[in-house]
């Protein structure tokens, strides 16, 4: 049983009758499918979303093409249980696609002809719209030529129609995409002088309604290019959405949008001299830590043994920390972090003795955790939180042992 598409002929209508011709599980529970004798709602098929709405109140959650038969499928949830029908098609959603969809064809034909670059497939989602070009570089100036030309047709407010054609006779004309079909006939959409090509979707009636079509996103994918783009009410949404940003941005630099890009400059040159400021002052701090830790050491015959705790410190810092302090010969270094994920950090220099691994394991046993471990020359673990007192009984567990190690 196919059913009559009523919308290739009239993209308008979102309101109508019909007869179910059969109904059937969809699935789910409470979920049928209906098929109608006749149909303006469009199912998911050549890259455009199916519609939304609802029939005799139910609210219609899915519309597809049934492949055995080429009927179509509206999924619906809760019974039907006459069989005349009224339907209606969410009139928003359908617009949005008929302005998008029509600028598609309006965007390919456009790098058709200023750069020669095919459209090899089109997508749309409820929020974005893409083609993917059969080449994999534009230069600016040839995306902007494209852009340019497209939004020129919708501006001149070109007719758009649709017309059922032979297949031998499409063969003959200069479509430009003709896809296989299942059947004698093409659907072709005709902008006026502009561009011809096979679709079973739906569009606008003139080029103007599609309003404006913004081209926002490149992304290269293998051999070839995907562009995204926006139009009419989606386009509005899109730049509400960035001039509402760009002007926060501006009045928090006390600037105007025009010098944005500079005021983000300055300030990225600005950011990179404190950071090369703070690196040279960290290097100054860590050296004079190590100056004073080296200080208040424990040395014996064969080591120096350095046993700290910390608070409110990030265990990179203590890690960075051992490791400069590990550079001196004979050097091992037991180090703490306390707090809500308190940390021990143990290392060795290559010719001090001990087994970081070996002392690291009963340490942690202390804090309550057997989360970490590591080689004998360094062993790092953690997790539970502990405080001061805590990390500095898990270090002197440790010292105890590794003094035993030593002796």
């Amino acid at each position: 049983m196919t059913t009559t598409r009523k919308y290739y002929q009239d993209s308008y209508t979102t309101r109508f009758q019909a007869r179910i011709v059969e109904h059937f599980p969809a699935g789910e529970e409470q979920q049928i499918g209906l098929v109608l004798d006749a149909t303006y709602f469009y199912p998911s098929s050549g890259g455009q979303p199916h519609d939304l709405g609802q029939i005799q109140g139910l609210p219609v959650t899915d519309v597809y093409i049934r492949e055995a038969d080429q009927a179509i499928v509206h999924v619906v949830t809760g019974q039907i249980w006459q069989d005349q029908v009224t339907a209606e098609i969410n009139r928003e959603r359908r617009f949005d696609h008929m302005q998008n969809h029509t600028g598609q064809h309006i965007l390919s034909q456009a790098f058709l002809q200023t750069s020669e670059a095919e459209t090899v497939s089109f997508h749309m989602s409820g929020d974005s719209a893409t083609i993917d070009l059969h080449t994999a570089n534009l230069s600016g100036t040839q995306v902007q030529q494209a852009e340019t030309l497209a939004n020129r047709v919708i501006w001149q407010n070109r007719p758009v129609t649709a017309r059922m054609v032979p297949q031998t006779e499409a063969e003959q004309l200069n479509v430009r995409k003709l896809p296989p079909i299942n059947g004698t006939h093409y659907r072709l959409i005709d902008i006026d002088g502009f561009d011809l090509t096979a679709c079973g979707g739906t569009h606008v009636a003139h080029t103007g309604e599609v309003g404006l079509l913004k081209i926002i996103k490149l992304e290269k994918r293998r051999e070839q290019l995907r562009v995204a783009f926006v139009c009419g009410r989606r386009a509005l949404q899109d730049y509400r959405a960035k001039n509402s940003i760009i002007n926060k941005l501006a009045t928090s630099f006390t600037t105007s949008y025009t010098e944005l890009e500079n005021a983000v400059e300055k300030q990225r040159g600005e950011l990179k001299q404190v950071q090369k400021q703070l690196k040279k002052q960290q290097g100054l701090l860590l050296a004079y830590e190590q100056a004073h830790l080296l200080h208040n050491s424990k040395r014996t015959g064969r080591a120096t043994i350095i046993c700290q705790a910390f608070a409110d410190r990030d265990v990179n810092d203590l890690r960075q920390l051992a490791r400069a302090l590990c550079t001196r010969p004979g050097v091992i270094v037991l180090l703490g972090l306390a707090g809500p994920n308190a940390q021990l950090v143990f290392s060795r220099a290559v010719d001090a003795p001990g087994e970081m691994g070996q002392i690291i394991k009963p340490a942690l046993q202390v804090l309550g955790t057997a989360a970490g471990g590591g080689s004998s020359s360094f062993a790092q673990g953690g997790g539970p939180p502990a405080d001061l007192d805590r990390v500095q009984q898990a270090l002197e567990r440790a010292e105890r042992l590794l003094m035993a190690q030593l002796k």
